[in-house]
């Protein structure tokens, strides 16, 4: 899918603003609302365009280039929207009946306490970090299912209109500013069961949706989720290579040496090919696991647990060459990368932010994949 350099340069020209504003400025997201980029993964019966994973993350690689803190709230606005569409048609229909450009935030983790009731479960936490909560109608929130004596008898993924939930300021961070993922708080919401989506089934491809036709929505739960969180870095990290460019191109020399002029420097030409070929690694392992997971969903078969374990590994490898890539950039452009004036630092801040995503741990992912490479059944997470 074709984004357009317009775009991109707008959310370019309101990046310092969202920033500091701490959450995506209203232009960029009603450019992203008409340009239809809330809806990518969103049900066609709901005027969504149902695209495909490898879409999916070509976008947020894209709009990436522009502003990390806007690619990487779409992209989570994204997996709201593919969530949805995991479950029954009649939760769908009471997402999308009023109003088809809904947008809903994620929380996975299940921060919450919850009791049973008549049909359903009523829910008490608070769920920090999450993403595109400023911009979003709906949520979805990780939650335990509890049985009538109160036991746990199931992880669930509760459905949730923002109005029944507070948003507590909280998302006071030095990267990834303007995503503005704060904390939500629930106490005593109640939930029913239809709008209850079974975390522990669907992480076996089992999901509650009647149109099994839809192979979007066979596609492998974590690994989805993993790689809606890459995209967007491969686009900080590609800006990045974009603005060096630029700045070479513009004309300067080397501090303390005889250059006058950089792109002379065979330092300049292997540091910049060495970045380009990290982002180049990066594309390559993201394309590879988006195009693996399109594959096994268009199939209609579970994704075995080897491919998905080597998806976790390819969206850390992404996270991990990115960050690389624009460390080597930061360092060509020496301290002039880090006045307020230049967007490399918030680049760079972040890059740093998000790769630090939890999912993307490398040590973790790397003895997750060894593991599951070898067989041993006992792996260090049950999220693959």
């Amino acid at each position: 899918m074709e984004i357009s350099d317009a775009l991109v340069d707008l959310l370019r020209r309101n990046a310092a603003r969202t920033e500091a504003d701490r959450r995506v400025a209203e232009e960029n997201i009603t450019a992203l609302q008409e340009a239809g980029l809330f809806r990518l993964l969103a049900p066609e019966r709901f005027g969504g365009r149902q695209a495909s994973i490898r879409t999916f993350v070509e976008v947020g690689s894209e709009l990436g280039r522009g502003c990390g803190s806007t690619a990487w709230t779409t992209s989570l606005i994204n997996i709201g929207a593919w969530l949805i569409g995991l479950y029954p048609e009649r939760a769908q229909r009471e997402v999308y009946g009023v109003n088809p450009r809904t947008r809903a935030c994620t929380a996975l983790p299940p921060s919450a306490t919850s009791r049973a009731a008549d049909g359903g479960q009523v829910v008490t936490g608070r769920w920090g970090f999450v993403s595109g909560c400023l911009h979003a109608e709906w949520a979805l929130l990780g939650m335990p299912v509890t049985g009538e004596s109160g036991e746990r008898v199931d992880q669930g993924l509760a459905l949730v209109p923002m109005e029944h939930l507070t948003i507590e300021d909280t998302w006071h961070v030095v990267g990834m500013r303007g995503t503005g993922s704060n904390t939500l708080v629930a106490d005593d919401v109640f939930v029913p069961s239809y709008r209850i989506l079974s975390v522990t089934k669907a992480r076996e491809g089992e999901y509650a949706t009647e149109f099994k036709d839809e192979s979007l929505y066979r596609s492998a739960f974590i690994p989805v989720l993993a790689l809606s969180l890459v995209g967007p870095q491969l686009g900080l990290a590609r800006g990045g290579l974009e603005w060096v460019l630029a700045s070479l191109e513009k004309g300067r020399g080397i501090s303390h040496t005889f250059y006058t002029d950089a792109r002379e420097a065979s330092s300049t030409q292997m540091q910049l090919a060495e970045a380009a070929q990290l982002i180049d690694t990066a594309t390559l392992h993201l394309m590879r696991a988006a195009d693996d997971v399109d594959h096994w969903a268009a199939e209609g078969r579970c994704m075995p647990l080897r491919r998905r374990a080597r998806v976790r590994m390819d969206t850390a490898t992404v996270a991990l060459r990115s960050r690389q890539a624009l460390d080597i950039l930061l360092g060509m452009e020496g301290a002039r990368s880090f006045t307020e004036a230049s967007p490399l630092q918030r680049m760079w801040r972040d890059q740093e932010a998000a790769s630090r995503h939890a999912m993307l741990n490398p040590a973790a992912v790397n003895e997750l994949y060894g593991r599951a490479l070898l067989g041993i059944e006992d792996q260090i997470s049950p999220l693959i």
